[in-house]
């Protein structure tokens, strides 16, 4: 099913799965990506009593393009809360998150005034989690070392009218390099169906923009988690260097966990949605209903 939701600067369409009355689960795709990466996930949480809902981010068809032209973190953060109430969620609201969506989710998980109860990151940990520390300097320094070789899109991200041009190469580049042997052409067509010509184009690259900015760099920073937190990576991911999950799992305890994702690559939702639905269950608990 699908559900369009208006919010102060576009409309947001999203797709759903499960009871009407159970819990919210607010599920955020990433780039190059949709809302379609929960397909499978999606059903699996919600055959467990959740009610899941993944939108189109802001700039991604057909949720509309945004009146404010902003692109920030800050931005899709206050999407999610304006969501979770014109969704009329409540305290049992949970954030799932993968690449830009684990950035807001993670961002949300450390906000003190966040509706959410927890939170699930997937291919992104929390930024604090990334930084070196004591006996963490050798997995820093070699995750540091290799990462440049991974990320050389985001710098192209930031020529103007690059990416717009290229877009369909760059998708399908970054998909093949990212999940090594996944068949990602129903992927690359449901992203090339939502960003349909170079102004959705220019909006979903526009996150790397805003990023590189001032005001965007501010809404990157956030402290640790404040509610329980899991991170998922995948074991073959070619985006973030695999390092970067023992500096988040050295630091994800207690009520936190890190987990790595076997025979999986940065799309895990669609590579193993299985297993990524087994550990989310697990972390979650079982969904209560009612008041």
């Amino acid at each position: 099913m699908t559900l369009v939701a208006t919010l102060p600067t576009h409309d947001v369409h999203a797709l759903t799965w499960g009871p009407a009355d159970g819990p919210l689960l607010l599920a955020l795709h990433g780039f190059p990506d949709t809302a379609h990466t929960y397909r499978s996930l999606g059903p699996l949480l919600a055959a467990e009593g959740w009610r899941v809902v993944a939108p189109f981010l802001r700039g991604y068809g057909p949720s509309g393009i945004p009146s404010d032209g902003d692109y920030t973190v800050g931005a899709l953060m206050a999407d999610t809360v304006a969501l979770h109430a014109a969704l009329g969620g409540d305290e049992r609201a949970v954030l799932v998150g993968h690449d830009w969506g684990a950035i807001t989710v993670n961002g949300l998980g450390a906000a003190p005034s966040s509706p959410f109860a927890r939170v699930v990151a997937m291919a992104v940990p929390p930024l604090p989690t990334m930084s070196p520390g004591r006996g963490l300097w050798g997995p820093w320094l070699g995750g540091v070392a290799r990462q440049p070789r991974n990320s050389w899109y985001i710098l192209a991200n930031q020529v103007p009218g690059l990416s717009e041009r290229v877009f369909a190469r760059l998708a399908s580049r970054l998909w093949h390099d990212w999940s090594p042997g996944h068949d990602a052409r129903s992927d690359l067509a449901y992203l090339l169906e939502s960003v349909s010509d170079r102004v959705r184009a220019r909006a979903v690259v526009s996150y790397y923009r805003a990023a590189a900015r001032p005001r965007g760099l501010r809404s990157l920073r956030h402290g640790p988690p404040l509610v329980p937190t899991l991170y998922l990576h995948g074991a073959q991911d070619g985006c973030l260097d695999r390092r970067f999950l023992d500096l988040a799992a050295a630091r994800l305890t207690g009520a936190h966990r890190a987990v790595l994702v076997e025979d999986a690559g940065h799309f895990m939702t669609v590579e193993q949605p299985e297993v990524v639905a087994a550990h989310v269950l697990d972390f979650l608990g079982p969904a209560v209903t009612g008041p």
